[in-house]
């Protein structure tokens, strides 16, 4: 049986574009936002291709569910792999966000990666920290 390893690190959003989906001064509404975000720490990844479907019930909270492509290292390990991402964010701006990578999704030195993570963003933040526990193989 693999061994669970647990890792950190940071990430930062370089690229954040987002679009409504109807019209923009109502509530609830939806939103499509294309991401690009850049990793270091355990996790390595110089930008990823990130996609989120965002549900505002209000101004400042709502929900996101996403999947995130990620093409770099995993503690020196190379490979791409894929994260599902649900979360939520708060008034305050504080975003709480789970992550799984999808099964059977991985490549290279990463083949057989299964794990799970989570990060906390608070607003103001530029680097935000993740955590993610995983098995190889």
């Amino acid at each position: 049986m693999p061994t669970t390893t647990r890792t950190t690190g940071h990430f930062t959003f370089t690229d954040w574009k987002e679009n409504s989906l109807g019209p923009e001064d109502t509530q609830p509404r939806l939103a499509h936002a294309t991401v690009v975000n850049a990793f270091s720490g355990g996790i390595e990844a110089e930008a990823t291709t990130c996609d989120y479907t965002i549900a505002y019930r209000t101004q400042t909270t709502g929900t996101f569910a996403g999947m995130e492509l990620v093409s770099g290292r995993v503690d020196g390990r190379t490979g791409t792999f894929v994260l599902e991402e649900r979360g939520h964010f708060a008034p305050d701006g504080t975003v709480h966000c789970a992550f799984e990578v999808v099964e059977d999704s991985a490549t290279g030195e990463l083949t057989g990666l299964r794990g799970r993570g989570e990060f906390t963003h608070r607003q103001g933040e530029t680097k935000v920290p993740y955590s993610f526990e995983y098995t190889v193989g």
